[in-house]
């Protein structure tokens, strides 16, 4: 079975260092800030020197500009400082205050700052690279908990979608594979209860345990039997408070290679949706199953059910990111109602129309992480007929 896997090229080591730059507005804070003192200079009192408040822009400058750039600044307002000092025009003011004791004082003050600003400049860019470090390991480790799903295998067309609640932390728990077996593709979508490392960690032995156990185990029932075996088993390894809160929601889903259909066990997970022809449905049979690592509290939890799914056919899979996503009134996103009006779209299409509509419900501001995969059964081409023979 062809499997077309393709992913993001390897980032060259340099990109960790690559800083992001500042926003514009922080990067002409200084000069707006000075061009606002050269204009309230000149209708202020002799005794009201309003070019002492050039003692700040070192400070500001800090904030966008390296050590060099402040120190540039800080030579800058220092010298401004003493042309106005020294200005017959700004209120009567004669030469002679160029070395009044109290604008010494400003220079001298300045300057100082300026010193403190460069040293809060290098220690800014040290903090930015760490993040930037920081950013880059977790991107790693979120290609390699999330691979690549294939494009193609067999007949089948698949696109994968990931959307993080925060540009700040790529990784967390949703977790989505897909793997071409003997026994047909077989897929796997979940989400871990929890955010951060553990939630890391408890979707890493997860999607372990899919991978190794997807190639061996004949039955899908088993399969997922196999996975709350390994998450019970790693969670007791732990140890602590959370043992019994360690679970995950899933989806196991297989489509064989010669058959027109789809297994389905459900581990206390969103249903999955099908789209056939602009028809829109939930696959759920109605019988609520437990989470992963919590399968030991009731009898005979999981049960496989079997769906048509026929040529030109697509499967939605999904984490609760997507149906928990409000707008401003705190409703919740009606994916079953949007899925309805687009009508047929392809895989990649239709997430792509998914991933824009989400962050436009939510005005930007997703609350939870968001995972989804579609499958799509792609139909069979009709031979071409044979050329007339002479």
């Amino acid at each position: 079975m062809k499997d077309e896997r393709t992913g993001p090229e390897p980032e060259d080591a340099a990109l960790r260092h690559r800083l992001p730059a500042p926003p514009l507005w922080l990067r002409w804070l200084p000069v707006l800030y000075v061009a606002a003192v050269l204009l309230l200079e000149p209708a202020t009192p002799v005794d009201w020197p309003v070019s002492f408040a050039l003692i700040c822009v070192p400070v500001l400058a800090a904030f966008a500009l390296g050590p060099l750039g402040v120190a540039a600044a800080t030579v800058f307002a220092v010298t401004l400082e003493g042309v106005l000092a020294g200005t017959p025009c700004c209120a009567g003011r004669s030469v002679g205050y160029l070395w009044d004791r109290h604008y010494v004082a400003s220079y001298i003050c300045t300057a100082l700052v300026g010193g403190l600003g460069a040293i809060l400049a290098a220690h800014r860019i040290r903090r930015e690279r760490t993040l930037a470090d920081v950013r880059f390991v977790a991107e790693t480790a979120q290609r390699v908990l999330l691979r690549p799903v294939p494009h193609r295998i067999g007949h089948l067309r698949l696109e994968s979608l990931y959307l993080s609640a925060s540009a700040e932390a790529r990784i967390g728990g949703d977790l989505y594979e897909a793997v071409p077996t003997r026994f047909g593709v077989r897929l796997l979508i979940g989400d871990v209860r929890g955010k951060g490392l553990l939630a890391v960690e408890t979707a890493a032995t997860l999607l372990g345990a899919f991978r190794e156990a997807a190639y061996d185990e004949p039955d899908l029932l088993a399969l997922a039997g196999r996975a709350d075996t390994s998450m019970s088993r790693r969670a007791a390894q732990l140890g602590g408070t959370e043992t019994g809160e360690r679970f995950v929601t899933a989806v196991f889903a297989e489509i064989p290679a010669d058959g027109r259909l789809v297994r389905i066990v459900n581990c206390g997970h969103p249903p999955p949706i099908s789209l056939r022809a602009g028809e829109v449905c939930e696959l759920d049979s109605g019988r609520p199953r437990p989470p992963l690592n919590l399968g030991m509290l009731v009898e005979d939890p999981y049960h496989v059910d079997e769906y048509p799914f026929r040529p030109g056919d697509q499967l939605l899979l999904y984490t609760d990111g997507v149906t928990e996503t409000r707008d401003a009134a705190g409703v919740f996103y009606p994916l079953l109602q949007r899925l309805s009006t687009w009508g047929p779209l392809p895989p990649k299409e239709l997430l792509r129309r998914l991933h824009d509509d989400l962050l436009a419900y939510s005005h930007d501001s997703l609350q939870d992480d968001t995972a989804a995969l579609v499958v799509c059964l792609v139909p069979e081409q009709p031979p071409s007929a044979a050329s007339p023979a002479g």
